[in-house]
């Protein structure tokens, strides 16, 4: 027996438009604060005693700064600025006279009215391609790492064993045995505390090598070591919008958005210094090294150190009492028990305290330059606290106070690329970026509305709430930055998202040619079409999520707007032109379905 029921078609459920508005409305409000743009600012951070905001504007106008405004809450106050090229020179004249508890960031704050802001939303971030700054590519030169696995090999088969003769011959470390029993015992040595290293044998000797996995693990925990550093580094310099990637194999990228003069950055992003402590050397031996003091004189210290500057946590300039600047130093529990376990047993010895850095020499090889900057003699047994001398002027001990406090690079890194963008030519990038945007989508609207008549306008609002969606969603995303070839994403992402429409209103003609209803065919014309569609934006979504796997930078960039957008162009291009689509001409209208 055969029956026929109606079944209504073109129509959605109420909780889907309620979905679809509610959507809208949150990408609009997302959406809106970027607008307005960015102002310039300082946020200063107190610590201590909270600086008044009449000072503050007192200590601009002498440096000829007018700010727009000073705002204080809580400890924190922030200045807005008229010019992106006062922010460094307001640093500059605010960081001498605020003392040390108080620190001037760099930053940018939200043009939008407050009460948007309250509702949590916040204007787009720019790369420093649209928002000026300056770039480093920096390489990490490994050599050191390798070379210090291999004398801490050396040193540890020297001390087990007397009258060994370790020698250093292309990456190997070669250890010369006395005898028979000795070459036994070497060799369980090698083979408990040097596992991961490659050994061979030879007679009497043994030869130890760093595995190609050993040197790659190495590699990747040193490259994660020295972003964490940078990191330090940077939030010391007061950059609150950096950002530090890891690049290829040994390679970080830094980008310092509003930095206009990177004289202050280079010197403490490319500087390798590091701090040690030495007990000092009767006699030149192997256990020990000759170091220059500030004099020029020779001194032999102890090639292994009590303690590095891993350990240091804290580290401050200050006046001593006889007027001479000093660092004062404060360690972790580990190296506070290392300081305090050598300085017991050793009191009335002197200590050397060592400066080390790295640089690169006419060849482009890296090497080490150490100096004694301060040999003082043990009175009591020391803690986690205490300080040294003999660092120059004040200002050479605050310099050497923000790398200690920064961290130590466990490699050094050498700036192979330097790249500034200013602000000027960040704003004609914008400018330019979304003029050829507009043109795209002024031009897409026009024949959009031409060609498909009736149906055009609702591609155009689709095509404008996908612009919407897609800023708003950019806005939201935690850590997304709109750069310029993000924008050549967003161009393409007009083409995506009105090639969705085209797909439909081409499926729609085709089932009117049929013979069938104007309401059958849009009801046919959408499921037909969503297979289609769905296969092409998941396969350009794939190429986004490896574009953005395996580049960086721009590349990313452009690999985020192009996935985001293919996401809003599904939305809007589907469910939101559909839901229009009903509304307008779907409504009441039913065809026969035999079951």
């Amino acid at each position: 027996m055969k029956k026929t029921s109606q079944k209504p078609i073109n129509r959605y459920a109420k909780w889907k438009y309620i979905v679809l508005i509610f959507t809208l409305v949150v990408m609009l409000f997302s959406a809106l604060p970027s607008l307005y743009g960015e102002q310039s600012a300082l946020h200063i951070s107190h610590r201590g005693e909270q600086i008044n905001a009449v000072d503050i504007a007192f200590y601009l106008e002498a440096a000829n700064i007018n700010a727009k405004s000073i705002v204080q809450k809580n400890e924190k106050t922030v200045v807005l600025l008229n010019d992106p090229l006062e922010q460094t020179k307001a640093q500059a004249a605010l960081a001498p006279v605020l003392g040390e508890g108080n620190t001037v960031a760099l930053a940018m704050e939200p043009g939008a009215p407050q009460w948007l802001l309250n509702l949590g939303f916040s204007p787009i971030a720019l790369g420093l391609d649209l928002s000026g700054g300056v770039q480093f590519l920096l390489e990490v030169d490994m050599a050191p790492v390798y070379q210090a696995q291999h004398q801490s090999v050396a040193d540890e088969f020297r001390s087990a064993f007397r009258g060994s003769r370790p020698r250093f011959h292309n990456d190997e470390v070669q250890i010369t045995l006395r005898n028979e029993a000795d070459m036994s015992a070497a060799r369980v040595l090698a083979h408990e505390q040097f596992s991961s290293m490659e050994s061979r044998v030879s007679g009497n000797t043994i030869t130890l090598s760093l595995s190609e996995e050993e040197r790659s693990t190495l590699r990747t925990l040193t490259v994660q070591q020295n972003l964490q550093i940078m990191r330090g580094r940077i939030a010391e310099l007061g950059i609150t919008e950096a950002s530090v990637q890891r690049q290829g194999l040994n390679r970080i990228r830094i980008e310092l958005p509003g930095v206009q003069d990177p004289a202050a950055a280079k010197d403490v992003i490319g500087a390798t210094a590091s701090l040690s402590f030495h007990s000092l050397a009767e006699a030149r031996s192997m256990n020990t090294q000759t170091v220059l003091d500030s004099n020029g004189a020779n001194i032999e210290v102890s090639r292994r150190a009590i303690l590095g500057g891993e350990h240091i946590i804290d580290a401050r300039a200050g006046m001593g009492e006889m007027g001479a600047a000093e660092v004062n130093i404060s360690l972790d529990s580990s190296g506070g028990r290392k300081m305090n376990a050598f300085s017991r047993d050793n009191i009335g010895q002197p200590m050397a305290t060592l400066y080390s850095e790295y640089s690169r020499n006419a060849e482009g090889e890296s090497q080490q330059v150490s100096k004694v900057i301060s040999v003082a003699t043990i009175q009591s047994a020391l803690g986690s606290r205490f300080r040294i001398t003999g660092a120059g002027s004040m200002q050479d001990a605050q310099e050497l106070a923000l790398l200690l406090r920064a961290g130590s690079l466990t490699a050094p890194v050498t700036i192979i690329e330097e790249r500034t963008i200013g602000p000027s030519l960040g704003a004609e990038n914008v400018q330019n970026g979304f003029a050829a945007l507009a043109l795209g989508l002024g031009l897409t609207l026009t024949f959009i509305a031409l060609w498909y008549r009736r149906m055009g306008w609702v591609a155009n609002l689709a095509l404008l709430s996908n612009m919407v969606c897609l800023f708003g969603l950019i806005a939201l995303l935690p850590g997304a930055v709109l750069t310029l070839p993000g924008i050549a994403g967003m161009v393409l992402t007009v083409g995506m998202a009105v090639d969705t429409n085209v797909l439909i209103f081409e499926r729609i003609r085709d089932k009117m040619r049929e013979g069938r209803t104007f309401a059958q065919s849009i009801d046919k014309g959408f499921q037909s079409a969503f297979s289609s569609i769905f296969d092409a934006n998941l396969t350009t979504m794939i190429v986004a999520i490896a574009l953005y796997a395996i580049g960086n930078g721009p590349v990313q960039g452009f690999a985020i707007t192009l996935g985001l957008g293919l996401l809003t162009s599904m939305f809007t291009g589907v469910f939101l032109s559909r839901a229009i689509i009903n509304l307008i001409w779907g409504r009441d209208q039913r065809c026969e379905v035999r079951v």
